[in-house]
């Protein structure tokens, strides 16, 4: 097999479709892997440590594209990629069709592409591997993210772990899956207050005995969401649905009534989002304020660690890559 990685082409994207050790993988088991020239390069890969492996340096995404049986990317392909795609090849990469343009999956279907969406790769025990590694690194950023932000210069000026004293930052964070209790276990790591809200009773149940008792725990109705939210310093959206939009759990009226200065990361956006006021931004301007509240909704967010996000997602797509066949 012909395998092809582009270079992502989003801007202030660090990401590599796989790296040299993923590349080598590949290689020894017989395929041909092409890499656009520095398509590594912002996560500290360079054109050499993919040759070094056995990796053919090509000098365009036309030829990345155009040679490829199979192309690995991260993100979900742009307009301008679209043009790319050849008859009848495999895509990989991180795709959420559900809010994804027409013209997208348009696209897909006009060339006939086999398209595998790295967070709908599912094991027979439910989970999903692929996802499980982005949602880890995403869930760990949470609290650098949020700290920064709190901080006097537009924030409220709240230390995320208190002091003596003075108590913690609030945090809420809505959906337990995977990144929800990342974030929650990151959050209480530099002694921050963490409620969590899913509808999922046994998610809950399980959080709290990991956190040993550590975490207040909330099953998730709107009664219970309005609530939370009216007190959060940060709110946390984490909730998703496989395949399908993003739960709308905040309501505009809602996120009026939180507190000047407060942070609102919505991990979600990629899927629509679970808050009303929230819309996708960027890394180079990551942040936007709606009736007061600090909105920080960076589809991409784990290109902030490209080294490890690439890492990470290499080593959990790689046996996926490698059952391919012709």
């Amino acid at each position: 097999m012909k395998y092809g990685i582009p270079k992502e082409v989003r801007d202030m994207e660090t990401r590599v479709g796989l790296t040299p050790g993923g590349v080598q993988s590949l290689v020894q088991a017989g395929h041909t892997v092409y890499v656009e020239r520095d398509a590594g390069t912002a996560a500290g890969y360079h054109d050499e440590d993919y040759r070094r492996v056995g990796g053919e340096i090509v000098y365009s995404a036309a030829e990345a594209y155009g040679r490829a049986d199979v192309v690995c990317k991260i993100a979900r392909p742009t307009a301008a990629e679209h043009a790319l795609f050849r008859e009848g090849q495999t895509l990989f990469a991180f795709l959420s069709l559900a809010s994804a343009s027409a013209d997208l999956r348009e696209a897909l279907a006009e060339k006939q592409i086999t398209a595998i969406a790295y967070e709908r790769i599912q094991q027979p025990d439910g989970s999903r591997p692929v996802l499980l590694a982005a949602s880890e690194i995403a869930g760990r950023l949470a609290p650098i993210i949020a700290g920064n932000l709190l901080m006097s210069d537009g924030g409220r000026g709240v230390l995320l772990g208190g002091l003596p004293g003075i108590p913690p930052a609030a945090v809420v964070v809505l959906g337990a899956g995977v990144l929800g209790s990342t974030a929650a276990h990151a959050f209480l790591g530099v002694g921050a207050q963490v409620v969590i809200l899913d509808n999922d009773i046994d998610k809950l149940r399980q959080l709290e005995k990991e956190l040993n008792g550590h975490v207040t725990t909330m099953y998730a109705t709107p009664t219970n969401i309005n609530r939370a939210v009216l007190f959060a310093d940060v709110l946390v959206g984490a909730a998703a649905v496989a395949g399908e939009r993003a739960p709308l759990l905040v309501q505009e009226s809602q996120v009026k009534a939180m507190r000047r200065g407060s942070i609102i990361i919505d991990y979600a956006i990629d899927e629509g989002g679970c808050i009303a006021t929230s819309r996708p931004t960027t890394r180079r301007n990551p942040t936007f304020t709606t009736h007061q509240v600090i909105h920080y909704c960076v589809p991409n967010i784990t290109a902030a660690v490209g080294r490890t996000t690439s890492k990470a997602i290499t080593y959990a797509a790689l046996p996926y890559l490698l059952g391919v066949k012709s």
